[in-house]
């Protein structure tokens, strides 16, 4: 299929709601098992497991890689829709917004939370309040100050990277950039072409990777996945330019999924038998890294491809739950720390922890959520669609 065919045939993809909802399902289990896993995080319970920093290790292979390229397809049927200057100003609406008001509400309960449990304040919430706007936050340590985006880092890329990435997207949907869409397509769908999508997030981290660590998420210290994401971002806009991209991963899912399973074995044995080398500009440190960007995409290109398959449809708990993402998204890490800050410090089995965290935090978000999708000003602040008023 062409471009130009896609573009006549702009059904809904509901294979890609199903991705970003169950990729969201798991991100919850993912950020309820932080207090848990081995890693150091906002809080931790006293006792870990392993259980819990294997799920966390392998959602990382893909969690948010996934969110980037199924966003990159959405601006794909969006501005199939709309004209660049309502493409902007909805962006604007459904992005930036909610960013703002997570920032300044959603977020500074975390760090108030953080600063008493590491007993580096006390007080209440809004004597603490003025203080979030102290310094930048950085890790555990309150002297670097408070101001934070935290998880809704997301947001703050996704913004940037519509805005960077533009130029682009349009140019792809003129004649010279869907000449140039229809040849890398034919390119595609060769055996095995599609596998060296890997490569780029090869280059971008192996290169920038040792200067650049993960973590700092701030858009100026974080060249290395700042340049992955966004190249993700651009595949999921690319792959709905022409439907076979789409047959390329149709064809290649099965090989996908053992090339995935194969390459997470090894990386267990490398983690658990402690041969992972250190970060740098040693070859096998490059090595490595090119060996954990091609494991994410296998895993990438298995989930599209299986989920395309089975899940190409629509019911009534996917279209509730499309709506619910973004919000759920702004919520869930805030309403999780909440509630583990008080279940990490219970006399109780850590498995019972996580399960009491997860359950207990998904009824929250889901009881907020319930009231936010039913008053426009709260829609309008997460980030959703206004619902229109009923004609009497």
């Amino acid at each position: 299929m062409t471009m130009a065919e896609a573009q006549k045939s702009n059904a809904r993809r509901y294979d890609l709601d199903w991705v970003r909802v169950i990729a969201m399902l798991m991100l919850l289990l993912f950020h309820s098992g932080r207090f848990f896993d081995f890693d150091p995080w906002h809080l931790k319970n006293v006792e870990t497991g392993l259980a819990f920093a294997a799920y966390n290790h392998f959602f990382n292979y893909w969690g948010m890689q996934l969110f980037f390229l199924v966003a990159g397809a959405a601006v794909w049927f969006s501005l199939g829709t709309r004209k660049t200057g309502p493409f902007v100003k909805e962006r604007v609406l459904r992005i930036l917004v909610p960013l703002l008001f997570g920032i300044l509400l959603v977020v500074p309960p975390q760090v108030y939370l953080e600063r008493i449990y590491e007993g580096q304040f006390s007080g209440s919430f809004f004597q603490f309040y003025p203080h979030f706007f102290e310094g930048t936050y950085s890790g555990s340590y309150a002297g670097s100050g408070n101001f934070s985006w935290h998880h809704l880092w997301f947001l703050a890329y996704l913004f940037t990277f519509t805005l960077l990435a533009l130029p682009l997207f349009l140019w792809l949907r003129r004649p010279l950039g869907e000449k140039a869409v229809s040849k890398l397509a034919d390119f595609t769908s060769k055996p095995g072409v599609i596998f060296i999508y890997a490569l780029p997030l090869c280059l971008f981290l192996a290169t920038l990777m040792p200067l650049f660590p993960p973590g700092e998420q701030n858009l100026v210290k974080d060249w290395a996945f700042f340049l992955y994401y966004i190249s993700l971002f651009v595949f999921g806009y690319l792959f709905c330019a022409d439907d076979r991209f789409w047959q390329a991963i149709d064809r290649h899912k099965a090989v996908a999924l053992i090339l995935a399973l194969c390459a997470s074995a090894v990386d267990a044995y490398i983690n658990i038998a402690g041969l992972k080398p250190y970060r740098g500009y040693t070859l096998g440190s490059m090595l490595f890294t090119c060996f954990w960007c091609f494991d994410t995409w296998f895993w990438i290109l298995a989930i599209l491809g299986y989920v395309r398959k089975y899940l190409s449809f629509s019911n009534r708990f996917l279209k509730y739950s499309n709506e619910a993402v973004l919000p759920f998204y702004i919520l869930h890490q805030t309403i999780i720390i909440i509630v583990g800050y008080f279940v990490i410090q219970w006399d109780m089995n850590m498995y019972l922890k996580y399960l009491v965290v997860v359950v207990l935090s998904f009824a929250v978000i889901m009881l907020l959520y319930e009231g936010i999708r039913r008053w426009n000003v709260a829609r309008f602040i997460f980030g959703m669609r206004l619902r229109r008023k009923q004609q009497v």
